[in-house]
């Protein structure tokens, strides 16, 4: 397996698909480090998920999904 050599904030990802931060939060709940969904650590413990390019494959795959099974996403509180 090639080494990760870039990712892509959750932040990020919610602005260049025009989708709902906190929405893209709920989505990525589940996923794992095997699924390319990392967390990311900076000063003053700031802290936000970030995706591998085969993670937000895995992302975009799940958008697909709860768009079109809206009813099966448990949102956080």
């Amino acid at each position: 397996m090639p080494a990760i050599s870039s990712v892509y904030t959750i932040a990020d990802i919610a602005q260049q698909l025009g989708e709902d931060i906190d929405w893209l939060w709920d989505l990525c709940a589940g996923m794992e480090p095997e699924d390319g969904c990392l967390w990311v650590y900076g000063p003053d413990q700031d802290q936000t998920i970030a995706f591998t390019p085969f993670g937000l494959e895995n992302l975009k795959d799940l958008i697909i999904h709860y768009k079109a099974n809206p009813d099966t996403l448990h949102r956080s509180a």
